[in-house]
């Protein structure tokens, strides 16, 4: 009932090649938890996704009415305005469905824009109609659109489906941890470790917690990988949060494993092929909807992975525009207390290496290079070779750190343990203040426009606040900014291009420039302005053997290794420098 994969069972892909496996730099870092919270609510069905999962039918419904009334809003409700998005959305769509299929698109699909293209067809010719029943005409088509969409947009949540996921996940990868870390089989039944000696959660978790049990948290994590969205999804777990809804690329659900883990972590579906106003109004209204109705929500601000490996600085605001709306709506509806407040949360993800790594970067540098767009790479394809990198990952000995930031109200101003927003000076201020016109709540789209994008700014500055470095992000900066100091006439396009013999590193130079830069990493951190995993307080040369072990060490060509003489080289530039731009940011630079 539970396979997981038309290609492999995920359980039975964990478990066809375990052997033991020892890592001597895997020694545990110690300031994170090391437990799961007990729920803040302990009865699923108060769950607010659990809620909206009872109320699905009539929720899909009125965001596709909401969505509809947004469109007519933005058309001025001018018959010829609504005439041209229709066909300017039925053309896109016939194009993407002849152009770029996917596996998950409803069967229907020709179907359903063929009658679209003939009711607008029989509208545009019937020389009957007046200027009214025309409009009332094209509404009905767009109506059947927004229904659609809404409907495909909508999560599929359900609860059983959601504790079988969450036990899967944390049985299947500690079973990994486990034998990566005791010798033996019977270390496959271990429990000496549990996934929060894998995957490190620190900062203000506590305050999330409290926070979630007052108002609506939407947590904003950057996007590196694949795995983000059950990585996120298992940590909420841990914490003890109720489960979130979040936004996810529609292109994951081609792949069955995650299909079926998303859909019972709370996913709603993001198709990034559309963009006309229909679709991404309908959007919209679903993530101001579920804000609204209370359920915690997620999206990545970027929109998408980081193709260059450095932190998101320019934000995706479609999506963060409606944590806006949804706390204006909210003080609108007379809801001023602390159970109508949004709070923002900023999430880092640190990885010593990211699978998707070489397509990624060369998606990048071919974007800007102005070259051919590069077809994404497939390391994601199968289940089973998500299953194969799982294994690999955990059997490596390699960890993930997730830092949750300081919770933020929709204005980008903290809040401290009780709701209350602060200003710069720690002074209490009323974010319902800043929606008021005339003495009253009003919308006004330029204003909320401008503070979409002072959040999405503070978003930004908070990702930079909370990155974790870690040894392989260290010694990947140093190597590439060694390489490019030395051939300083040269561009990026040039620099990956550079034969072996120029750029092999001698040791002890690596070495005193990698002591360099960490000496300003930790002055950095002593202002708040940057974390460090507690590895990096280790002696230099185990903290180089320890980030050339970890770094890019899933992939066929490594962006660090030391030669035969015990110098550091690459056997891939273009990785280097992916992994290298994770410290792109902090004006290390200069050092060189």
């Amino acid at each position: 009932m539970y396979a997981l994969s038309n290609d492999l069972p995920l359980g039975r892909a964990f478990f066809l090649s375990l052997r033991p496996f020892h890592n001597q730099h895997a020694t545990l870092d110690e300031n994170y938890i090391k437990h799961r919270y007990d729920p803040i609510i302990p009865s699923k069905e108060e769950w607010p996704v659990v809620k909206l999962a009872r109320e699905r039918k009539e929720f899909v419904k009125k965001v596709a009415d909401l969505a509809e009334s947004r469109v007519l809003g933005l058309t001025g409700k001018n018959p010829d305005i609504l005439k041209e998005e229709l066909e300017t959305t039925l053309y896109r769509e016939k194009l993407r469905i002849k152009q770029n299929p996917w596996a998950v698109d409803p069967d229907d699909e020709s179907l359903f824009w063929n009658e679209v293209k003939t009711s607008l067809l029989q509208v545009n010719t019937d020389s009957s109609l007046d200027k009214a029943k025309r409009f009332q005409a094209y509404q009905e088509i767009l109506h059947s659109i927004t229904s659609r969409y809404a409907e495909e947009i909508a999560s599929n949540f359900k609860a059983s489906h959601y504790k079988f996921t969450r036990r899967v996940v944390t049985y299947g990868f500690s079973r990994l941890l486990n034998a990566a870390r005791v010798k033996g089989f019977k270390s496959i039944f271990s429990n000496q470790y549990t996934l929060q000696d894998k995957i490190q959660i620190t900062g203000q978790t506590d305050q999330i917690r409290d926070l979630a049990t007052k108002g609506t948290i939407v947590m904003v994590p950057t996007h590196f990988s694949n795995l983000d969205s059950i990585l996120i999804g298992w940590i909420i777990s841990v914490l003890g949060m109720p489960p979130f809804i979040y936004g996810a690329g529609l292109n994951l659900f081609n792949i069955s494993i995650f299909a079926y883990f998303m859909n019972a972590l709370g996913a709603y579906k993001v198709d990034r092929r559309k963009k006309n106003l229909m679709y991404l109004e309908t959007l919209k209204t679903y993530s101001k909807e579920a804000i609204q109705f209370g359920c915690h929500s997620l999206f990545f601000p970027g929109g998408t992975r980081s193709r260059s490996g450095m932190i998101e600085s320019k934000l995706k605001l479609g999506l963060l525009s409606t944590a806006i709306e949804a706390q204006r709506a909210n003080f609108q509806n007379g809801i001023s207390d602390i159970s109508g407040k949004i709070f923002i949360v900023p999430v880092t993800i640190n990885y010593h290496f990211v699978l998707e790594a070489p397509g990624l970067i060369q998606e990048h540098l071919s974007l800007t290079g102005q070259e051919r767009y590069y077809k994404e790479n497939d390391e994601f394809s199968t289940s089973y070779k998500i299953s194969k990198f799982l294994f690999k990952f955990f059997t490596k000995g390699s960890d993930i750190s997730v830092s949750i930031g300081k919770a933020m109200d929709v204005l980008g101003n903290y809040v401290d343990q009780n709701g209350n927003s602060l200003d710069k000076r720690g002074r209490k201020i009323d974010t319902r203040d800043y929606f008021i016109s005339d003495g009253k709540i009003t919308v006004d789209q330029q204003r909320e426009e401008e503070y979409t994008n002072m959040l999405g700014k503070r978003i930004v500055e908070e990702f930079h606040l909370i990155n974790r470095v870690f040894s392989s992000h260290l010694v990947s900066f140093v190597a590439f900014e060694i390489i490019r100091s030395k051939n300083v006439k040269l561009d990026i396009f040039d620099l990956i291009r550079l034969p072996e013999e120029d750029i092999v590193i001698p040791f002890e130079e690596f070495k005193s420039i990698c002591q360099m830069v960490l000496n300003r990493i930790f002055e950095l951190k002593a202002q708040g302005k940057i974390d460090a995993a507690p590895h990096l307080s280790r002696p230099m040369d185990e903290i180089i053997s320890h980030g050339i072990d970890n770094v890019g060490m899933y992939h066929a060509k490594r962006p660090l290794v030391r030669d035969k003489e015990g110098n550091i080289a690459t056997e891939d530039m273009s990785l280097l420098y992916f992994y290298h731009n994770r410290l792109h940011g902090y004006g290390l630079e200069k050092l060189f």
